[in-house]
This record gives structure tokens, sequence and C-alpha cells, in this order.
């Protein structure tokens, strides 16, 4: 069976890497976890990513004088792995158009809203402000805009009575954990059928 060599980009602890990690390691899988890459020494998911036996690598935004000599070098980081197909998972840097084009169709995101509604932060005060009796999540290819690109799959949860942005973001979390393994798949089997075609 194909595999893509996927690479996932952190900033943080990285729990949705986990999920991702952890379903790679079945031979099923369209994808084999090639590279965790971040912007932060300091992310914890670099050691979670070690003890998974997967390759790690950090790029800090701060020793590059801009944001396009920044994503240079982590687009040769990404080359040197052949790498096939990036998930983003709580990777906090919006990426130039420049790096979206040279990944187009084979980045992929996940965002804590039911898109299009509430791209962007602070997701779940949104949500409640506006009195939604559903939030949610969206796995999504990565376009130019924030959020924008096409959706591959959702999760909805339910809004419950008392909720506060913090209850609701843990239940949110809870269904991004289940989704993005899932997601990603569907998007990995839909590279490997285009390259295939």
């Amino acid at each position: 069976m194909s595999r893509l060599n996927l690479a996932i980009l952190i900033s943080g602890r990285g729990t949705n890497m986990d999920q991702i990690l952890r379903a790679t390691t079945s031979e099923d899988y369209p994808a084999r976890a090639r590279l965790v890459l971040s912007n932060r020494e300091d992310a914890a998911g670099l050691e979670a990513a070690r003890a998974f036996g997967v390759a790690t690598e950090t790029v800090p935004h701060t020793d590059y004088e801009d944001r396009q000599s920044f994503e240079r070098a982590m687009h040769e980081a990404l080359t040197r792995h052949e790498i096939e197909i990036i998930a983003l998972a709580g990777f906090m840097r919006v990426l130039t158009p420049w790096f979206v084009e040279k990944w187009a169709g084979r980045m992929v995101n996940i965002h804590p809203s039911l898109l299009p509604d509430y791209p962007g932060l602070n997701t779940h005060a949104r949500a409640l402000q506006a009195g939604d009796s559903e939030a949610g999540c969206t796995v999504h290819w990565v376009s130019e805009g924030v959020d924008e690109g096409d959706i591959i799959r959702q999760a909805r949860v339910p809004v419950k009575s008392g909720d506060t942005p913090a209850t609701l973001a843990n239940r949110v979390l809870e269904a991004e954990h289940r989704l993005y393994p899932q997601a990603l798949a569907e998007a990995c089997r839909y590279i490997i059928a285009r390259q295939a075609s």
C-alpha cells in the first residue's frame, strides 16, 4: 500500500500530533511520520515525537530576519526529509503565500470551529457569545486565506448549558483527536489517487 512521507508542524505540546503519530503506526495508514518540525526549541511535543522514534528538527523563527527566510529554511528541512504531505498541529505561525504555494494541495490544518464560522482566534468564546447550540472542529486544506481552504471533514459537539470557553475547548479538543487522523488519512488517499491517475 502506498504511504506518503508526513511532516507534522508544531509550536507547543502537540496533542493532535500524538494522535496522528499513533495512527501512523498502523501499516494500513496511508502516511508514515518522517519528521516533526517546530519553530520553538522548547516545544514539549518534540520530546514526545522523539519517544515515538520520529526525527525532529527546530527552525526557530526568531533566528531569521523575515518570514520568507524562515520559511525557506523550513522548506529546505522538509525537502531534505523527502516530505510529501504536511499536517499543521498547533503551529502558531501564519504562513506566507510563498510557502502555501510551494505546498499547495499537500498541506492540511485543523481549526477549532465549524468553518466557515469563526476563523482565527477565540473560537469558543465567539461560539458561546453567539448562542450556538453546536461547536466543533474542521480539518481543511491550507490556502492563502487564514482558515479559508477547502474543508476535508468536520466533527460536531453540543454546546451545553453552563459551558465556558475552557469547558467547550476541552470537548472540541476530544473531537479534534478523533477527527484529525481520519481526515488526514482521507487527504493522503486523495493525493495518492491523484498521483496514480
